[in-house]
């Protein structure tokens, strides 16, 4: 018992050690700067974008610190007041954003939450399926998250010409084009054009931070949007679902019982479904195994 409390605590500490960690070097916010660029530039090699995108920051960083050096050979006495560079440097061309903080939403909220239904043909459901099957908000959803998302998409047009939305702005919707093409802008700089069956805003959804690109309709569009709290809202009910749900059958598991409330549902936030057909392998004997799975039904 004695040898299960000490590993207990060391692993405590380890994981405290961790966050301190991250808070130092400002890893999320350095993470999130770099997703904001990446959704931006949409670029067709994502892993080389990153690449070239934290060599930049690397360099500005190096540049920081050689400068302070100098500064202290120059100014000895005053080598006190140098502060460090900072953790997160700020690449040359880009303004600096402000914090940003997403809503916490609660199970009151997701209780309270009215479900939106707004009528859609077959062919519109299918077009807004295959827009956002390979969306990372999205993928993950199951069969009754997206219907209840689509359901919660509403329609809005565009004349040609027209902004829909501003760079700097605070977002609140995303928008998948059902019909026409839009220009999208960077500092005023046209950057990409973006036609039917695209969408735009994702970040809107889980950050709700400025818009960082104007987008404007280059012809007549019909756009379907979806609003920050409803996307939320769906998501939170549907995790409470199905914390409830797994964490019955986590309790179950003999491996798990030393989790405690918190770390269950930790583990059951990071579950995700996945379906076999009858005679699929799901596990072959002697293959390395870095996946762990419930029979759900």
């Amino acid at each position: 018992m004695e040898s299960g409390s000490t590993a207990a605590s060391e692993e405590a500490r380890s994981l405290r050690e961790c966050e301190l960690y991250v808070q130092k070097h400002n890893i999320q916010a350095l993470l999130k700067d770099s997703i904001v660029q990446l959704c931006t530039a949409r670029p067709e090699r994502p892993m080389a974008f990153l690449r070239e995108y934290f060599e930049r920051l690397e360099k500005e960083e190096a540049k920081q610190i050689q400068n302070l050096q100098k500064a202290g050979t120059r100014t000895d006495s005053r080598e006190d007041e140098i502060s460090p560079p900072p953790p997160n440097p700020v690449v040359k061309g880009r303004r600096r954003r402000g914090a940003i903080s997403a809503e916490v939403y609660t199970e009151e909220d997701a209780a309270s939450y009215v479900r939106k239904v707004i009528p859609k043909d077959y062919k519109t459901m299918a077009a807004l399926a295959k827009a956002i099957e390979k969306n990372v908000l999205f993928s993950h959803l199951d069969d009754n998250e997206r219907s209840d998302i689509f359901d919660a998409m509403f329609s809005v047009s565009f004349i040609a010409g027209e902004t829909v939305i501003q760079q700097g702005d605070e977002g609140d919707n995303f928008y998948v084009i059902d019909q026409g093409e839009t220009d999208v802008y960077v500092n005023n700089e046209w950057a990409t054009s973006v036609g039917e069956g695209g969408s735009f805003g994702e970040l809107a959804l889980i950050y709700g931070t400025p818009r960082a690109a104007t987008v404007k309709a280059k012809t007549n569009v019909k756009l379907w949007g979806i609003d920050r709290d409803s996307y939320r809202r769906i998501l939170m009910g549907s995790t409470l679902r199905k914390r409830k749900m797994y964490e019955e059958f986590l309790s179950k598991v003999s491996i798990l019982e030393s989790l405690d409330k918190w770390e269950r549902l930790t583990v059951a936030d990071a579950l995700e479904p996945v379906q076999f057909e009858d005679g699929q392998k799901i596990v072959v004997q002697g293959e390395p195994g870095d996946e762990f799975f419930i029979i759900l039904e």
